[in-house]
């Protein structure tokens, strides 16, 4: 059976038992910030098993994508070095909401192993957990494995070198006792079974897990772990695709399966191309399992919206990406490779996964162009590494400075540099490079501190926020007054400072959206406020200045925030959302925002994106904006838990701190966790305009928009200038475009004949220049000026002259607003001892300028036409010099 076989076996099977085919959810979680990566397949029903979901279904059967590659669960590196670890692999998995227990769980999986997919009965063994009695009856006494081959596994009772056959998917969470199944490949491979000391050979294979789920493992108010008993005692089981086929298909590691004999002669080819060195590389060599292991990982992660960045997720798409790289690199491969997989990936997954497919050409792009920054820096990297291990003079631990130089310089994640290590038997000296790296932290924290944070310290009490729903709070006590960053009890007119209230209606910036302006009084002084900073998070520094009077400590004041700026803010923050929304449903899920900045003129967002948006595509998101503009639906703010906002489906900024209460904002049909303040419905936006869009990173694109009476006004400006050009061309502002090509068209046109009239002058100029040309020891020497003549004609005629003079130098001028332009060329028999280059860098210094180019033909140019005639004359002597 292949391997899509034996996967399609699989479902058919539980779905006999009554069990819904569940499609793989995507493997980055975006619904559970506890996970770095979907991890195994009940993921996706973490809320079923702890009874906050309720599907249509009690039974459910998926073949999920799942990485560990991070985290609590992480293989990477031991990916290359063993038969079946993985970054990426395949988790065949059936469950049980609260419908059948271990009875048929263990049942169904002794059927399926030993009826379908027909293997012998006697080469299988199972564990139990020490205390589960239960499982280990209906193994022993009613499926009828043998007592010896029923182990009991735990801290309890059992083998002393044996784990605990105790589930769990992170530190929180379902989890239960478990009963493992493992193949015995045997007695001619080294191993013993499970719960034995030798149990870490190869004999003794794990290829199934049926955990048991009974408790719900959190941390309570003191800080320490319980377990609480699910409302429903379900099942969650877990077999590697990859181990399975290894077993039906008769080899001992997954390396040799078919999906991935595919996969290695695919990247075989690829760095062998790279390398240009066809069938140099070893078929059986452990960096190809690596390539044909990562491009899985990578490329799936790609597809739901990661791009390789310097933290989080990103990152460790990065250090997965590059470690590949590295592989293809030790094998030869000189140029990018590792992005052509992808085409073999999809035709060997495709049909499985339809979204490799879909995006094909996006992962194959982000790919690319994270090969080819790493591809810029990899030979140098790699040569710093080699002279380091060189100067280890027998010693086993590199320097943890080296190892943080190739991280910060070559890109060169410290888990790469290990991975080289450990193919020599070295280590890495962890400390020296995390010592290293904080102290890189350190120096971007002092130098990336906020202008007017200037470490002002506070120990009042907090600011309480009134903004949402007003713009003027009376009486608000000063709590705090800062002058250039030191404390002080009262500010005069005059002085800048910062004011701290125990209320305001100021928003300090946050979230992107910048602080509030406005003004602060009462009967005797007045206080202008420019920004408004976060001195800690719930604390709000007022910053400005005093222009009436004096402030003092204790003082009450009316603070009012400025009405216009603050809804002209609120317009482009609140469009932020709807474009953002727009933006995924026009390019894709994969679409994350990467940073904002909105403020009363505009909103800048930043997004995961890997090419330029198309006029087309622009104006979809502008259609979709502002169709929810129309529609005028109220917005909607409400607080609650982190928890309950999972559950709505708000969407969550990876990367992004959250408290245990967030602010979950329902703006048309976007919804959001935001802090910010936002219009009341979405008609008051007004209208919606991207006003442009570009590049700023690999992988990060920024669109500019405005909203409200900004758009407004640029359309005002923009429909005069139309009337202008209508003017100006004399039709109709309709009739615009077509008129302008049809004068560009004449231009262009007349611009073909001024070019052609000043070669034509040029070539007659030039012709009459043949007899000024001088013999330098048997050489044509010339140089002269051609009035009226551009770059363009310069060079025609100096290739013309060269032609008719034969074995010649010559230099050609001219000047034009007075700037000097220059030409020279030598014939080729005259190269080897006169460089054009030189020959036209010689004047063009005489006319205060510079210039170079080939050795048959070179340009210049100078800004002292007064010196030219001089400077030309002594060419022939400078020539004479070198014949």
């Amino acid at each position: 059976m292949t391997a899509a076989e034996i996967r399609s076996a699989f479902l058919k099977y539980f779905e006999s038992k009554g069990h819904q085919i569940v499609a793989s959810s995507p493997v980055v979680p975006g619904d559970d910030p506890t996970l770095l990566f979907t991890n195994a397949g009940m993921n996706q029903f973490k809320d079923v098993f702890l009874g906050f979901d309720k599907r249509p279904y009690s039974r459910a059967t998926t073949a999920q994508k799942c990485i560990r590659a991070g985290g609590k669960h992480n293989d990477l590196d031991n990916v290359g070095y063993t038969a079946r670890h993985h970054t990426f692999f395949e988790m065949l998995g059936n469950f049980s909401f609260g419908d059948y227990f271990k009875e048929d769980a263990l049942k169904y999986a002794w059927e399926l192993l030993t009826e379908v997919f027909k293997l012998p009965k006697d080469r299988l063994w199972v564990t139990v957990y020490a205390d589960d009695d239960e499982a280990y009856d209906i193994w022993t006494k009613q499926i009828g494995v043998p007592a010896e081959r029923c182990v009991r596994i735990g801290d309890n009772k059992g083998a002393r070198y044996a784990s605990d056959n105790f589930w769990m998917m992170g530190d929180t969470g379902p989890c239960g006792p478990c009963s493992e199944i493992f193949y015995d490949h045997g007695a001619d491979v080294a191993g013993g079974p499970p719960g034995s000391p030798d149990q870490d050979g190869d004999r003794y294979i794990e290829i199934w897990n049926n955990v048991f789920m009974q408790f719900n493992r959190r941390v309570d108010e003191s800080g320490e772990y319980v377990m609480d008993l699910l409302p429903r005692p379900s099942v969650d089981t877990g077999m590697g695709l990859e181990r399975i086929t290894a077993v039906l298909q008769h080899v001992h590691s997954n390396y040799e399966i078919d999906l991935f004999q595919n996969l290695l002669a695919a990247a075989k080819r690829e760095v062998e191309a790279a390398g240009n060195v066809s069938g140099a590389v070893d078929a059986e060599s452990p960096s190809l399992k690596v390539i044909a292991d990562h491009i899985r990982a990578c490329s799936f992660t790609v597809v739901d919206g990661v791009i390789p960045s310097n933290e989080g997720r990103g990152y460790v798409l990065r250090r997965i990406a590059r470690r590949a790289i590295r592989h293809g690199y030790k094998l030869g491969a000189r140029t990018p490779f590792f992005h052509k997989l992808v085409d073999a990936l999809a035709a060997e997954m495709g049909s499985a996964y339809p979204e490799i497919k879909q995006h094909q050409a996006r992962v194959t792009e982000v790919l690319k162009l994270e090969e080819e920054r790493f591809f810029q820096t990899i030979a140098n990297g790699m040569d710093i590494l080699e002279s380091a291990l060189a100067a280890l003079n027998g010693g086993t631990v590199l320097d943890g400075n080296i190892a943080f130089k190739l991280h910060d310089t070559y890109g060169f994640p410290l888990d790469l540099t290990a991975d080289v290590l450990r193919e020599r038997g070295l280590t890495v000296d962890e400390a020296g490079f995390n010592t290293a790296m904080n102290h890189q932290r350190e120096q971007a924290r002092a130098a990336g501190k906020f202008k007017i944070a200037q470490g002002l310290e506070y120990q009042g009490t907090p600011t309480s926020f009134q903004g949402y729903d007003k713009l003027l709070v009376e009486g608000a006590k000063v709590t705090g007054l800062y002058i250039d960053g030191s404390r002080v009890d009262v500010v005069r007119a005059g002085d800048d400072a910062v004011i701290v209230l125990d209320n305001t209606p100021f928003y300090a910036e946050s979230g992107g959206q910048v602080g509030d302006a406005g003004a602060m009084q009462n009967a005797t002084a007045r206080f202008l406020v420019e920004d408004t900073q976060k001195i800690q998070a719930d604390v709000f520094g007022h910053h400005g200045r005093v222009v009436e009077g004096e402030i003092k400590l204790g003082d009450s004041l009316n603070a009012r925030v400025d009405g216009n700026r603050r809804s002209a803010t609120q317009r482009h923050h609140s469009v932020t959302h709807l474009m953002h929304k727009a933006l995924r449903e026009v390019l894709g899920a994969h679409v994350q925002q990467k940073g904002s900045l909105v403020d009363p003129d505009k909103t800048r967002f930043d997004f995961a994106h890997n090419a330029p948006l198309s006029d087309e595509e622009i104006r979809k998101v502008e259609q979709l904006v502002n169709r929810e503009i129309l529609a005028n639906a109220a917005t909607q703010a409400r607080v609650m838990n982190i928890e309950d906002a999972q559950k709505t489906g708000a969407m969550m900024l990876f990367g992004e701190k959250y408290g245990d209460s967030v602010r979950v904002l329902d703006i048309g049909s976007s919804r959001e966790l935001c802090g910010g303040t936002h219009v009341a419905r979405t008609g008051d936006i007004g209208f919606f305009k991207i006003i442009g869009e570009s590049g700023v990173a690999a992988g990060v694109r920024r669109v500019e928009a405005i909203a409200g009476e900004v758009a407004l006004n640029h359309i005002l400006a923009r429909d005069t200038q139309l009337s202008e050009v209508s003017s100006a061309l004399k039709v109709p502002g309709n009739e615009v475009g077509g008129k302008l090509a049809q004068v560009l068209d004449g231009v262009r046109a007349l611009e073909k004949e001024i070019a052609a009239l000043k070669s034509k002058l040029a070539s007659n100029q030039g012709d009459a220049l043949l007899s000024q040309a001088a013999d330098v020891a048997g050489v044509k020497v010339l140089a002269a000026t051609l009035d009226g003549a551009d770059a363009a004609a310069l060079r025609e005629a100096v290739d013309r002259l060269r032609d008719k003079l034969g074995s010649a130098a010559v230099v050609l001028a001219t000047v034009s607003d007075g700037k000097v332009a220059l030409i020279a060329g030598v014939t080729p028999d005259l190269t080897a001892r006169i460089k054009a280059g030189e020959l036209v860098n010689f004047v063009a210094q005489q006319v205060g300028g510079k210039g170079g180019g080939r050795a048959d033909m070179a340009q210049a140019g100078g800004s002292n036409p007064q010196a030219l005639p001089a400077a030309l004359a002594s060419v022939r002597e400078w020539l004479a010099g070198k014949l």
